[in-house]
């Protein structure tokens, strides 16, 4: 009775030792997995700061050119509001 223990025992120990075994195997393999997919959102990542930094630049350049064309608005504006109150008083000192 006490070696089938011992064999019981050691039959026991062996199957569980497999099993970790398996267990890491699987452990590795997901872990290298993961790496994989965070060097890619690491890869994506920096695509996107790039991205960004492209679109703050054309934001940039937009808001020049929008302040641009508003102060050319401006002008053209007052050059006409000059001309119609002078041809206004013109007219009525007919």
């Amino acid at each position: 009775m006490r070696k089938n223990t011992v064999l019981s025992l050691l039959f026991a120990l062996a199957l569980v030792l497999s099993m970790m075994g398996c267990e890491d195997t699987k452990a590795r393999q997901e872990n290298e997995q993961l790496k994989a997919h965070v060097a890619d959102l690491v890869k994506e990542g920096g695509a996107l700061q790039n991205r960004v930094a492209e679109l703050t630049q054309e934001n940039a350049a937009l808001k020049q050119e929008n302040d641009q064309l508003k102060r050319t608005a401006k002008t053209k504006k007052s050059k006409k509001s000059k001309k119609s109150k002078h041809h206004r008083s013109s007219s009525s000192g007919r």
